[in-house]
């Protein structure tokens, strides 16, 4: 049951005024503007610039970003019925004729964020007017908006790298002088710091209400901007130096978060994906989503199958690459081979080759069953564009069309299944990556790795056809060094916690922003174009561009806007 409610984007108290530019996006409200400043109505304020950050629209998505941190990092093509389907998304995902002036997708992109940080100022305004008598809640609040702007501003941050860093004291006449470069690289990760920083010193360690941050959820998500801060850039984008100050902080916040949040792994890597399983134990912070308003607020709209059950769209398709990395040897990653021989991207080749189970969790193929129901069997009709994209289909964010969080809402469907921002795996990961960093701990790094791989090999119950018999040849061991894989060295398990990061999150939006921090994305992208363009010939000419593609370009659109002021990213 879902706390707080989230608002559907059409019956919120405050309507926000269409507008083309993050200029123009405070909300207009129906009321007058004095009647707004009561703790009740700041109250709602809030709850719909929450509602705002599980904002979904196909081309304005708030929600996962797998366009963004999946598609361009080759975990999955884009999908749908061809190239010219969301056209400017293919440009992402071959990165050739992307451009500043992309009049739709990426000004979006851009623009809807504004919007969110525009709720989420104004309710901060507005709270900040109230006394402690007033309004008791208000430094909770005003800590919860600070996290919610956080978590906003990562994405710009991680997308765009320089954005106008507008806040709540910003005059709104001062808005299109504040420019992109006004702060640099570090500076700008500084006011993300800050941001979570005061998160941390205010909220609680638990909340009532399920979907607002607690004290550990503000302590993850600082530790992700500090992991992300510590790998420093220079203008070209290359990575110059890892600061060992923030990882010693990383570390320490994370192990604070799992030895006292309270929190722990799913029994079953399934139970992150499964409706009647959100919020669970291993969730630190999730976005809420809920099927039970009239239009549903939803997720993964564009990417259900394409049969009478589901309807559309068929996007973020499994890369053969993606699939090919969960083959194992030994019971540990095929490092070396994993993308020679035949492929695990078919029934046949999933009962043959030995593999990582957490592949089924992720993808499907024809023949085999769909989302745990072993009598709902995958058709290759159920792909939209198999002779661009293949056949495999994406599983992670979808439910089953008799699942009661799942809505048709035409022309699209999707599911109130929540995604969960900050697990628990994702921040074991962090304290590994940043042990093996600092040189220090290899054997604990090497502890929580296997933590996760212990869960991924006990995570096949629901892989079964309707005889009971496994859907894959599943074999995953932990790391044993000397016996099955080389020793312990920094370099290997800096190999190996790249790899779990990959198998355990594919399609989750965030490997491309892990390959950008770790400053390998033009080398992983360009061999995997090598490879990938022989299976899908539409990437035939597909190349990445170092120290260019690491971001996208800042619009063109918004450059014009402020008349030039903002500056255009390195290499655009």
């Amino acid at each position: 049951m879902k706390t707080i409610k989230i608002l559907s984007f059409g019956i919120c108290l405050i309507v926000l005024a269409a507008c083309e530019s993050m200029l123009d996006t405070k909300p207009q409200g129906v009321v007058s503007d004095e009647d707004l400043n009561n703790p009740e109505q700041v109250e709602q304020m809030v709850t719909a610039a929450y509602s705002f950050c599980g904002q979904n629209h196909f081309n304005k998505q708030m929600g996962l970003p797998y366009e963004e941190g999946s598609v361009r990092a080759g975990e999955a093509y884009k999908g749908g019925s061809g190239t010219g389907d969301n056209a400017e998304r293919n440009r992402w995902e071959t990165f050739v004729y992307m451009q500043a002036t992309a009049v739709n997708d990426l000004d979006e992109l851009w623009w809807v964020h504004y919007v969110a940080v525009g709720r989420i100022h104004d309710a901060m305004r507005r709270a900040k007017a109230l006394t402690i008598e007033e309004y008791p809640e208000r430094d909770q609040r005003i800590a919860e908006l600070c996290f919610l702007r956080g978590h906003i501003y990562m994405y710009m941050k991680q997308c765009f790298k320089f954005f106008p860093y507008i806040d709540e004291d910003t005059p709104e006449d001062m808005y299109d002088k504040v420019s992109n470069d006004d702060l640099t690289d570090l500076e700008l990760w500084g006011k993300l710091i800050d941001d979570f920083r005061h998160a941390v010193s205010v909220l609680p360690e638990q909340q009532s209400e399920v979907g607002r941050p607690t004290k550990f959820a503000a302590k993850a998500y600082l530790a992700k901007v500090l992991l992300f801060a510590a790998y420093e850039q220079d203008e070209k984008h290359n990575v110059v130096s890892v600061n060992q100050e923030k990882l010693q902080e990383v570390a320490s916040l994370c192990k604070d978060i799992i030895d006292n949040s309270g929190k722990s792994l799913a029994y079953d890597f399934a139970e992150n994906f499964l409706c009647e399983y959100e919020n669970g134990p291993e969730s630190v912070w999730a976005i809420q989503y809920t099927a039970d308003t009239p239009q549903g607020r939803l997720n993964s709209w564009l990417i259900n199958p394409v049969n009478d059950d589901y309807g559309c769209c068929g996007f973020l398709q499994p890369s053969v690459n993606m699939m090919n990395r969960y083959k194992t040897v030994h019971g540990v990653p095929d490092f070396e081979n994993f993308n020679n021989g035949p492929a695990l991207d078919n029934k046949d080749a999933f009962s043959s080759i030995p593999m990582d189970p957490r592949l089924l969790h992720t993808a499907c193929v024809p023949g085999m069953p769909w989302k745990y129901d072993p009598s709902y069997i995958m058709q290759e009709s159920w792909t939209r564009t198999p002779e661009v994209y293949g056949y495999s289909m994406s599983q992670k964010m979808i439910v089953l069309p008799d699942c009661d969080c799942f809505k048709k809402t035409n022309p699209f469907m999707g599911a109130g299944l929540n995604w969960d921002v900050l697990r628990l795996d994702e921040v074991m990961l962090w304290r590994a990556e940043a042990l093996i960093q600092l040189g220090q701990g290899l054997d604990e790094a090497l502890s929580l790795i296997n933590r996760i791989r212990e869960r991924a090999a006990r995570s096949t119950i629901r892989l079964v056809f309707e005889d009971g018999t496994p859907t894959g040849r599943f074999e995953v061991e932990p790391y044993k060094p000397g016996v099955n894989c080389p020793a312990w060295t920094p370099d290997f398990a800096m190999q190996a916690l790249r790899w779990e990061r990959h198998l355990e999150f594919a399609t989750e939006g965030k490997f491309f922003f892990d390959l950008v921090r770790w400053g390998i994305a033009a080398e992983y992208m360009n061999e995997y174009f090598a490879v990938e363009q022989t299976r899908r010939s539409y990437l035939e000419g597909a190349k990445f561009t170092k120290n260019r593609d690491e971001y996208f370009p800042i619009p063109q659109i918004q450059i014009n806007y402020v008349k030039g002021l903002y500056k255009q990213n390195y290499g655009w």
